[in-house]
């Protein structure tokens, strides 16, 4: 092998070791599979969640089982002081967060004639505000850490809309160029912004889609099948990892090769 060339070493079982990563709306679906696999990958994991305490309580005892370190906090990121709560524990029990995710999402679905201004600002304050209120909590840990990461859980739906979800399109849309923008106000300090654009996943969420619904998406999707939140985990990982400090500013789809 010539000095010229560079061999890359294998891949480290425990990618995300002495990190402190935050995963908002981590008590189900896309949201727990990625705090699962940052604690399995050596990382100190929050699990927020809004409501539901016993699916959260369930997850920080899988990690804690399993030798890693986890804590709960309770917080609806749509409320800045909730945030802002939430901060404050986090720091007080494990520091600094060098990852934060902002997962947490919801749906009220309307045809845009039939929705009500309630309708559209609930759904806005969760998914776009949620993901400024905590970014705004943890911006100053993600700027000074030793290549702090912002990931963004958006949707496919942002890229390219949605009948009957003006709202969650919007909120999903808002994200891409939030990204853009804190991607590059983080650059200076060598921390990365990144987005991830789901497609259609087997969550709680889909499950409220009626069936022949479902068919007609799914016959849209090249891979023919929709996506086990599992599928969206490796992503998320490498984004968190050392081997993608040179990616920032990127909006990358995991939709079974849906156009957009």
């Amino acid at each position: 092998m010539s000095e010229t060339t560079t061999r890359l070493e294998p891949l480290d079982p425990r990618p995300l070791a002495d990190r402190t990563c935050l995963v908002t709306g981590a008590s189900r679906g896309i949201g727990r599979s990625i705090a699962l696999e940052f604690a399995r990958c050596g990382a100190d994991v929050v699990v927020n969640y809004r409501s539901s305490d016993a699916a959260a309580r369930e997850v920080e005892e899988i990690i804690e089982t399993n030798g890693e370190t986890a804590m709960c906090s309770q917080a609806d990121v749509s409320e800045a002081d909730d945030v802002a709560r939430m901060a404050e524990e986090v720091h007080d029990e494990l520091g600094a967060v060098d990852v934060l995710v902002n997962n947490a999402g919801i749906t009220i679905d309307r045809k845009f004639a039939e929705m009500t201004h309630e309708d559209w600002q609930t759904v806005i304050d969760v998914n776009l505000g949620g993901t400024f209120n905590c970014t705004k909590a943890f911006f100053d840990d993600i700027r000074d850490a030793d290549g702090g990461r912002l990931i963004n859980i958006s949707s496919v739906v942002g890229q390219q809309g949605n009948y009957g979800q003006a709202n969650y399109a919007t909120s999903k849309g808002g994200m891409f160029a939030f990204t853009r923008t804190l991607a590059l106000e983080l650059a200076a300090h060598d921390s990365t912004a990144n987005c991830v654009a789901p497609g259609f996943v087997r969550t709680d969420m889909l499950e409220k889609v009626p069936e022949r619904v479902q068919e007609k998406i799914r016959k849209k999707i090249p891979l023919n099948r929709f996506a086990d939140p599992e599928d969206i985990v490796g992503m998320v990982r490498f984004l968190a990892s050392d081997h993608a400090s040179y990616m920032t500013g990127q909006v990358l789809g995991v939709n079974g090769g849906l156009e957009w």
